[in-house]
């Protein structure tokens, strides 16, 4: 019959013209966030980076661009890279998370924002000095651990980097600063094994 697609399309918005609205008048209210949203504020933990640079191989963008110096210290341990640059351009990024996955020491978490909107490109590019003063509240897509300790990314307290891994830290390489005092069995420049601090 002609015309019933019409007549169906009417009806649909016969039924919804005395429904109530579900929108809502942002910013003055919000709809609660879940803790696993993937947005902007990367959470980057600085002591469980090793500068492995996985992140940025892993992104499909290219966005992430890491420069380390491979003389960060601790000879006596085999030596560990300084990251010097951790930049990531969030105009280009589309928030997959590959980055967050492929870092094998969980130094890197998705953040919880999505309102960091700027009239500048070069203004949602993120450097290693504005990833170091950040507050740690990383979101918690795919991070498990933190769901289970009901970490909130929105309300509750910032997470401590001793927390924030897939496993407990005695497991991954220690580093001097990390080690407690007692704990500390390296040999000094005369053969000894007394502590260098």
């Amino acid at each position: 019959m002609y015309g019933a697609g019409i007549l169906r399309g009417l009806g649909v918005t016969l039924r919804n013209l005395a429904r109530r609205p579900f929108t809502i008048q942002y910013p003055e209210e919000r709809v609660p966030q879940h803790p696993r949203f993937r947005g902007q504020e990367f959470t980057w933990y600085e002591q469980r980076c090793t500068g492995c640079a996985s992140c940025a191989k892993y992104c499909p963008l290219g966005i992430i661009r890491i420069v380390t110096d491979p003389d960060g210290g601790n000879e006596q341990d085999g030596g560990s890279y300084k990251v010097d640059v951790f930049d990531i351009d969030q105009a280009r990024c589309m928030y997959c998370g590959l980055c967050v996955e492929a870092c094998p020491y969980d130094a890197l978490h998705m953040g919880s924002g999505f309102e960091a909107a700027t009239l500048r490109r070069e203004d949602l590019v993120i450097n290693v000095d504005m990833l170091k003063a950040r507050e740690k509240r990383p979101s918690t897509w795919f991070r498990p651990q933190l769901e289970r300790a009901k970490a909130d990314p929105h309300h509750g307290d910032p997470v401590e980097w001793r927390e924030a891994g897939r496993e407990p830290f005695p497991w991954h390489p220690k580093r001097p600063a990390q080690t407690p005092e007692e704990m500390d069995h390296r040999a000094s420049a005369d053969g000894s094994y007394r502590s260098e601090r």
